[in-house]
């Protein structure tokens, strides 16, 4: 079995290990129809996920915060995405088949996310409950992300050092959030954001299909 240089893996959620578009579309929009307000297109909210879903639903409501039916809409999107989070929310490909091979090799996985944390930790018991160790989204009391505060509290709860982790993601947010943490960041291609963006936003090291991250692991980074 080859060497790992690392032994620690953080992992991103919405577009890095789930592909949770149509759901977070779903949820928008309805409740963007409850209040009488223009929908979105998924190719809209794909722009606009990535910094917790105040901001989603800031972006995807005409004047934002200043609409004065925003926390009604605010609220009518967690009533929903609470019910809803995995009507058609999918596993990207290859990636049980990548965890399996973490785990097998002893390495110590976790989610970071910028998702509201009731959501990360209910699909992480659906999709991820024996393989995954700890899962952490935004919640009151700590700095979501690109603050480093998650990925440190997800170490923690590891009880791990970030001397031999690595951060998996798909967004400029995640490039960011693993600099604020010191660690090296394998940026994804199959996620919310192409590839020329990620470049754009300082991504070095990039990885096409879950393979490619193993093999990326298996270096100094």
């Amino acid at each position: 079995m080859t060497d790992m240089k690392y032994d620690t893996v953080i992992f991103d959620l919405d577009g890095t290990l789930l592909d949770t578009l149509e759901d977070l579309t779903d949820a928008v929009n309805f409740a963007l129809r409850e209040c009488a307000m223009k929908t979105r297109s998924i190719e809209e909210v794909r722009i606009f996920v990535g910094n917790g879903i105040r901001n989603l639903m800031r972006r995807a409501i005409e004047g934002g915060e200043e609409n004065p039916d925003f926390d009604r809409a605010f609220g009518l999107f967690q009533t929903y995405y609470k019910e809803h989070c995995n009507d058609k929310t999918r596993l990207y490909p290859g990636v049980r088949e990548l965890l399996c091979a973490l785990k097998e090799r002893g390495c110590h996985l976790a989610i970071v996310s910028n998702k509201a944390d009731f959501g990360v930790k209910e699909l992480r018991e659906i999709y991820f409950k024996d393989m995954v160790e700890t899962a952490i989204g935004e919640r009151e009391g700590i700095a979501r992300k690109p603050a480093k505060d998650t990925v440190c509290q997800a170490l923690l709860e590891m009880g791990v050092t970030g001397e031999r982790a690595v951060y998996v993601g798909d967004s400029d947010v995640d490039i960011l959030t693993a600099k604020n943490a010191g660690l090296p960041c394998i940026s994804v291609t199959w996620g919310f954001r192409d590839r020329e963006f990620l470049e754009e936003h300082g991504a070095v090291h990039f990885a096409d299909t879950s393979e490619e991250i193993l093999k990326l692991l298996e270096r100094e980074l």
